[in-house]
């Protein structure tokens, strides 16, 4: 069973990150993705970035994954920052 810390560790192997955080039970996940790779791009781009880090685990070990992406001005303005 995939738990949030390998989906964490996936995601901030392969896509530079601010601040990453995953939470679920073993079949659901929701993240929290900040990351200056999103500056430009839209929503859908940002979630394709996150999706294309996951490569085939997403297909493979990864069932249900919601997403919210930041970039870190995005984030500081939310006051998260």
């Amino acid at each position: 069973m995939i738990d949030p810390e390998q989906i964490k560790g996936w995601i901030a192997e392969s896509l530079a990150c601010d601040h990453v955080q995953v939470d679920g039970d073993g079949h659901h996940f929701e993240a929290v993705i900040v990351s200056p790779a999103f500056r430009g791009k839209s929503r859908v781009q940002q979630h394709q970035l996150v999706y294309a880090a996951l490569g085939e685990r997403m297909r493979a070990d990864i069932h249900a994954l919601s997403m919210k992406t930041f970039t870190p001005e995005d984030w500081q303005q939310a006051g998260r920052g």
